[in-house]
């Protein structure tokens, strides 16, 4: 089996990731480069493994985390359909069983909220793992406040950001926490409700709630 180590000693899949998230700064988003597709994948290995589903599944997630944002290495525009079908390449290059690139791109092509949905274990976990991270990391500006749109400004102001998975409980939980002197909690829902509503139907098809905590207060 190509295992996630394998995924991230590929050479080509590391130059589309750099190329992606230089593509991105270029283009004012916040980052896309090995920080966060690497948190990613960590996270979506880590709901399926809480969740007590099998090795194979769990490294499936893992590769899917990893490899999910490549496409941007083309064009924003339906990175994530570009981004299943460079991975479909890549992958059948490095022998993969072909059930395992199926499930692999099946979850690449469906973590965007403009076009995808949760369709499998491993792209519900994809998602709910894309979509948590929110942070000042990612903010790729200057820093100088004054000149952040609302998308830096919602990441710089959060502090903290941590997803947790209650197993007894079956509960998937985002806990962050933000600096109200820099933005109100409305802003986050002005330009995330798209994605949290994606995540809690992500968690739904998992069979597990999704609940959203900010500044100690359950929201969802």
């Amino acid at each position: 089996m190509v295992t996630f180590e394998d995924i991230k000693k590929n050479a080509e899949i590391e130059a589309l990731i750099q190329y992606s998230g230089k593509q991105l700064h270029e283009l004012g988003f916040t980052e896309h480069g090995i920080r966060h597709v690497s948190l990613t994948a960590k996270r979506a290995g880590l709901i399926l493994e809480s969740l007590g589903y099998d090795k194979e599944k769990i490294e499936l997630a893992k590769i899917a985390g990893y490899m999910h944002d490549i496409g941007n290495s083309v064009n924003r525009i339906d990175h994530a359909q570009t981004g299943a079908l460079l991975s479909y390449n890549i992958l059948k290059g490095m022998d993969m069983d072909p059930m395992h690139i199926a499930e692999v791109i099946m979850a690449i092509g469906n973590h965007d909220e403009n076009t995808g949905n949760a369709v499998s274990d491993v792209s519900a976990a994809l998602i709910l793992a894309d979509k948590s991270d929110v942070h000042r990391d990612r903010v790729l500006n200057d820093k100088n406040i004054s000149s952040f749109d609302i998308h830096d400004r919602v990441n710089y102001a959060v502090e903290t950001s941590k997803l947790t998975v209650d197993s007894e409980k079956k509960k998937v939980i985002l806990k962050i926490d933000i600096d109200t002197e820099i933005c109100p909690v409305f802003d986050y829902f002005e330009i995330f409700m798209e994605r949290t509503l994606m995540s809690k139907r992500a968690a739904n098809f998992l069979k597990v709630w999704f609940e959203l905590v900010i500044n100690d207060t359950r929201l969802l």
